[in-house]
């Protein structure tokens, strides 16, 4: 960790918000939150303008997500062998797990501080991203082994621009998005960001040609324009924390709105779907962190990483469906679901074990040990035509 930086507050932050949902946990369970009210329709959608220039078109208007249901595999992904991997920010190593034994078949020690395990555009390649020592290091997924580091500028996390030129590296600590390469990882651009202290997740409209990027610890989302390649706005949430703030975020299948975790909030703010104004703000738990949707993509998966519990909403109302807590409580943070859509793999974050749930009553089937500070789980392969990124954002 860098001393001075943002990074360095979060075991500080962690601690206190810990301490914080001790006091919390002593009270009474507030029960289900109330109904959300209608969402606004979105200004822009999949149907509403010319898409980036080289971007797969959207196949279904009402489901951006179309083409990633169950078992829908390119033939990149078919050739992978079926592993999860499980980066960790404190030991500095990839633990590689069978999901069919749930047994621990490889450790790799990379050094640093591992964040995500970030599939590529074209799914033959993943990537183990590493901020503290300027590197990513490639996994080959047809044999779960990994390759030569490559240098890239703080990866704290890592996108694909949606037509597949560029990949972007989420430079938290130095306030940037560093454009490269995917193939030679030559540089291209670097896009400041000064007014988004902790920049770090992402997701695009329907057309590909807007971004909006998470600022953690200013309380606010960054809007890029990704064709020209400049930041657009900024947008302050409602109640602004700089401590720790907005964290995942994920567009609705419709593209009708945006939803964004926000860890301190409790909950998910509704960011209309052309980037401009939030609209309302859903209730989920302690500690808001990960989005995730069912293969269907008709439910979105929450993790409260404060509370050990994962909310089911409605991926296109935002409604509340139901809550599951795992036994015993945790820390899910971040990860994926099957490509079957049957499993719900999470790292817990703060308890050195990965949570496997089942996605049709929420019920734990394991746990798994795993090292010390697993984050940015990826479970693959994945169904999909192409990956923007993260731990596993196909469309």
């Amino acid at each position: 960790m860098r001393a001075g930086g943002p990074r360095a507050w979060r075991p500080v932050a962690a601690a206190l918000l810990v301490a914080l949902a001790g006091l919390a946990g002593c009270s009474a369970d507030p029960g289900p939150a109330p109904p959300p009210g209608p969402v606004a329709p979105a200004a822009a959608g999949p149907g509403a303008g010319s898409p980036l220039p080289g971007m797969p078109p959207v196949t279904n208007s009402h489901n951006v997500y179309a083409d990633a249901g169950a078992g829908m595999l390119s033939d990149a992904a078919k050739a992978a062998k079926p592993l999860v991997y499980v980066p960790h920010t404190k030991s500095g190593d990839v633990w590689v797990i069978d999901p069919a034994t749930f047994a621990v078949v490889g450790k790799y020690r990379l050094g640093g501080e591992l964040q995500h395990v970030v599939p590529s555009y074209d799914m033959k390649t993943l990537y183990a991203s590493d901020d503290t020592t300027n590197k990513v290091t490639p996994f080959d997924p047809t044999t779960g082994k990994p390759g030569a580091n490559i240098p890239v500028t703080d990866p704290y996390n890592m996108y694909f621009t949606p037509d597949g030129t560029s990949a972007i590296s989420v430079a938290e600590e130095r306030k940037r998005l560093v454009f490269y390469d995917p193939h030679t990882w030559k540089e291209q651009q670097e896009l400041l960001t000064p007014d988004c202290a902790g920049i770090d997740h992402a997701d695009f409209t329907p057309d590909g040609r807007t971004a909006v990027f998470t600022c953690e610890f200013a309380g606010r989302v960054a809007v890029v324009d990704i064709a020209n390649r400049k930041l657009l706005r900024m947008i302050d949430l409602p109640t602004r924390n700089t401590m720790m703030g907005p964290q995942d975020i994920k567009l609705a299948p419709d593209g009708s709105v945006f939803y964004i975790a926000d860890s301190q909030q409790n909950g998910v703010w509704v960011l209309d779907g052309a980037a401009t104004r939030v609209l309302r703000e859903i209730p989920t738990g302690l500690g808001a962190h990960g989005l995730y949707l069912s293969r269907d993509a008709t439910r979105l998966f929450v993790t409260n990483r404060r509370e050990g519990s994962v909310s089911v909403l409605d991926a296109y109302t935002g409604a509340v469906i139901t809550k599951w807590r795992i036994p015993g409580g945790g820390s899910p943070d971040m990860g994926n679901v099957t490509a079957d859509g049957r499993q719900l793999w999470l790292s817990g974050r703060y308890d050195r074990v990965v949570y496997v749930l089942s996605t049709t009553d929420g019920h734990l089937i394991t746990k798994i040990p795993v090292g010390n500070g697993p984050h940015g789980l990826c479970v693959w392969p994945q169904p999909g035509r192409y990956s923007l990124g993260h731990t596993g954002i196909t469309r």
